[in-house]
């Protein structure tokens, strides 16, 4: 092929409709822009989110108040009754929590609060816990090891 053989395709020759060129062009008398009005003006057009004088939705809206601080750490409730569903002597960290259904993600801080009563001897490795849940653990004759925050 050389290049004054080239055609431009079928597509490419397709003519541009010509509005408002007298009633008999099917496109006449309003050219498809509909009766009077700021639309059918040239020039006529209007910036986004507006809503024809009605306040527009973003002034509507509140502004945002406060903010999110991304140094936060999330943490995990768990109380001291949640464990008795552990056997007698089981070691308890965030996996074996996460496997019994305890919580949701395993990956995030877990703290053990003091309510309800321990009836099983349990050595856990936990974030964080409650000075009730300590003394609640160490009556039941278990152990508690800190686990340093990452």
């Amino acid at each position: 092929m050389q290049i004054h053989e080239l055609k431009p395709s079928k597509a490419h020759n397709k003519k541009a409709k010509r509005i408002g060129r007298g009633n008999g062009s099917k496109r006449g008398n309003f050219s498809c822009k509909g009766m009077k009005g700021q639309t059918a003006r040239t020039g006529g057009k209007r910036r986004p989110g507006f809503e024809g004088g009605q306040t527009p939705l973003l002034r509507r809206l509140p502004k945002l108040k406060g903010f999110n601080n991304i140094n936060s750490s999330k943490v995990i409730a768990i109380n001291v009754k949640d464990l008795n569903v552990f056997d007698d002597g089981a070691e308890i960290n965030k996996k074996s929590l996460f496997e019994k259904g305890l919580i949701k993600k395993d990956n995030l801080n877990v703290k053990i609060l003091g309510k309800g009563t321990l009836t099983k001897k349990l050595k856990i490795q936990i974030n964080q816990i409650s000075e009730g849940a300590k003394s609640k653990i160490k009556k039941s004759g278990g152990e508690f090891a800190p686990l340093k925050n990452k």
